[in-house]
């Protein structure tokens, strides 16, 4: 169905702060959405943060922080205008009052969502958190140039400016104002002298990758600002020999950006940079997950072993030390300087967490690298003459007709992709990687994290990067041609594992991401078979159980998916000798779909499915004959025009409408060629 764009991906915020100090809150119950309660926590601790003592600022700032990490709080604090109520305090003559103060702010754009961040925006707190940025950076600078005097700040200042720069990271991702902002204040120079302490703080350096890569995309305004130094810092970080999974995140999620700004980079560099990038995202897929959380795990359980029988040690000597002292011995004085408070919520993970974290890393940095390549195969701007050229001997190779997008159920138009970014796909083994990816996760991974609250998020980590795995199969799929695959017998072994991947589990898949990906690249895959004429493993019992259990979801790309499936699928039965009977059952599933699915995409969908299913052959003309084809389509044409006109407008996009007028077109001269076909028998 029509002409359309693919998807790409974007991404979602990040996490908010970790857990606040369990001393803000003990005692006090939730914020209270009713909103009015004038003795309610967020009326009483948003008062507190005009108290004098800045102890008492960081304590209403901490109890805040913690209560916006529950949504239904949320309300009630904005019913109080806290956030212009939190704005002054980033700027706060306390060092401690701002880290709070940003970290509630941080959790209040996290959990807050698009609505709430929008709000933040027009409440202007991007004039204090640009301010606050600016005095971070230069304190940086300070602390580079004067690094004794500064020791005590200079961490403070660094674990201040990695929550500012989450919250300005998760309202630039939801607003475009707030890029807009971001461009104009020349906030990149301030982030970037953060991004140059990825060696010493590569917490802070991994915040400011993720903000940049949000920052990026999609932003012509901004790439001028990217000159020869910024590329240095970017490449410097590209090349770091560093091995740990963050530093393996970061590295993806700076490719990310230098893809993003991908047109400020001289000709001359243009295809060795595509190649760094692969490789980046290479080194990141090639990583087996399932195995690293074994082995964390294994390492976490290990440390934290060895770390009780040192307590437990240190505990009998100080039972002997203190036995022997007289009651007025003096204390040991603490260490001056910045001390950590307890459950510091600076922190994302806590610091006895360090495996954890680890896996969280690659995870992230996995997906990362899976949705910036599907982005690459979804290149929107093919006139691009630089980056978007196809060598005229691979042109032909690198499109395929008939493309669909899986989430509108419209074909696009052919996708580009660069020779260039093709090539290094394929010298990076890439398609390889990525398949390995498309594998359900280990499943004694998955048994370890079950059994661990702080490890089990990481099974629906994993969940997600073989459903971006997936997805990427499908983008690689519709760029590439057959040959660059590894021919037919590829397909058709491609074919079997992603049947597998459907038809293995006790259960038939129910989740929707999941199916999503599994029958977007099952679609791709047998498009491209059938344009090959390449034999489909799959057989019409498997695609009727996926197709039945597919065309139930809410979820209208799958739906769209699986009528396509069997749309390709009995294109090529009818040309088969004796496939009557299963054109008979493809063709009234279809027809059921396109008389009673609640979306007129779904059913133009499955219209376009029959007018493929039954245009030629006889076995199709006898199943159609069979089924009552044309008096159903018949009947069914004037309820068709009768939707389009009540429901077109208010529901569906102008594309969307082009495409169902083209597909009201094509059903009437279906309808008028099956009526010459009935014609010529009866003659």
């Amino acid at each position: 169905m029509g002409k359309s764009k693919a998807r790409k991906f974007r991404r979602a915020p990040f996490s908010p702060a970790g857990p606040g100090p369990q001393r803000a809150v003990s005692g006090e119950g939730p914020a209270g959405g009713e909103g009015g309660d004038g003795g309610s926590p967020a009326v009483e601790l948003l008062e507190k943060l005009q108290h004098p003592s800045a102890d008492i600022r960081e304590f209403a700032c901490a109890s805040i922080s913690k209560l916006l990490q529950q949504k239904h709080a949320i309300p009630a604090f904005l019913q109080k205008d806290v956030v212009r109520c939190l704005g002054p305090m980033l700027l706060d003559q306390s060092l401690a009052v701002r880290e709070t103060a940003a970290g509630a702010l941080r959790n209040l754009s996290a959990c807050g969502g698009f609505d709430v961040c929008d709000n933040m925006v027009t409440k202007d707190i991007m004039t204090p958190l640009v301010a606050l940025l600016k005095e971070c950076s230069a304190g940086l600078e300070a602390s580079e140039v004067s690094p004794m005097k500064c020791k005590d700040t200079k961490n403070y200042v660094e674990d201040i400016a990695n929550e500012a720069v989450n919250v300005l990271w998760n309202v630039c991702e939801c607003n475009g104002t707030a890029v807009s902002v971001f461009n104009k204040e020349g906030c990149l120079d301030a982030v970037l002298q953060y991004l140059k302490k990825f060696s010493t703080n590569v917490d802070l350096a991994i915040s400011v990758a993720h903000c940049l890569q949000a920052v990026t995309e999609d932003n012509p305004e901004l790439l001028s600002s990217f000159n020869a130094s910024v590329h240095q810092v970017l490449e410097s970080i590209m090349l770091s020999p560093d091995s740990t999974m963050e530093h393996i995140l970061l590295r993806t999620l700076v490719a990310g950006t230098v893809w993003n700004i991908k047109d400020t980079i001289p000709s001359s560099s243009q295809a060795s940079t595509i190649n760094a990038i692969l490789k980046i995202f290479s080194e990141s897929l090639v990583v087996d997950s399932g195995e690293t959380v074994i082995k964390m795990k294994e390492a976490e359980t290990q440390r934290l072993k060895l770390t009780a029988e040192a307590e437990t040690e240190e505990n009998v000597g100080d039972t002997i030390d203190n036995s022997v002292l007289n009651e007025d011995d003096e204390m040991e004085e603490p260490p001056k300087g910045k001390v950590k408070r307890e459950n510091d919520i600076s922190d994302l993970l806590p610091s006895d967490k360090w495996e954890l974290k680890q896996v969280t890393a690659l995870l992230m940095a996995q997906q990362t690298a899976l949705e910036i390549i599907v982005n690459m195969c979804c290149s929107e701007d093919p006139s691009d003459d630089e980056w978007e050229e196809l060598s005229s001997s691979d042109e032909s190779d690198l499109f395929l007709e008939n493309s669909y997008n899986e989430g509108s159920g419209q074909p696009m138009s052919p996708l580009c992709l660069s020779a260039e970014v093709h090539a290094a796909l394929m010298n990076n083994l890439i398609p390889k990687k990525i398949l390995e990816k498309t594998a359900f996760p280990n499943s004694v991974a998955v048994d370890i994290c079950t059994h661990s609250a702080s490890w089990k998020p990481l099974i629906r980590k994993m969940n997600t990067v073989q459903c971006r795995a997936l997805m990427c199969l499908h983008s690689i799929l519709l760029v590439s041609d057959v040959d660059c695959l590894g021919g037919a017998s590829t397909l058709q072994s491609l074919a079997q594992h992603l049947s597998q991947l459907v038809f293995s589990q006790p259960e038939f898949p129910k989740h929707t991401e999941f199916l999503e990906a599994i029958t977007s690249a099952l679609r791709a895959l047998l498009q491209t078979m059938a344009s090959k004429n390449i034999s489909q493993c799959m057989t019409p019992e498997q695609l009727m159980t996926l197709c039945e259990a597919g065309i139930h979801s809410s979820n209208i790309s799958v739906r769209v998916n699986v009528v396509s499936i069997l749309g390709i699928a009995g294109s090529v039965l009818a040309k088969v000798e004796d496939a009557a009977e299963t054109l008979k059952m493809i063709g009234k599933f279809l027809l059921e779909v396109a008389l009673k699915d609640s979306s007129l995409v779904v059913a133009g969908e499955a219209l376009d499915a029959l007018f493929d299913v039954f245009a030629d052959g006889k076995e199709a003309e006898k199943a159609a004959v069979q089924i009552k084809l044309l008096s159903a389509l018949k009947e069914f044409q004037p309820v068709f025009k009768m939707r389009m006109r009540k429901e077109g407008k208010g529901q569906y996009s102008t594309d969307q409408l082009c495409v169902l007028d083209n597909v009201k077109m094509n059903l009437r001269r279906f309808i008028a060629y099956q009526e010459t076909l009935g014609e010529k028998k009866t003659s």
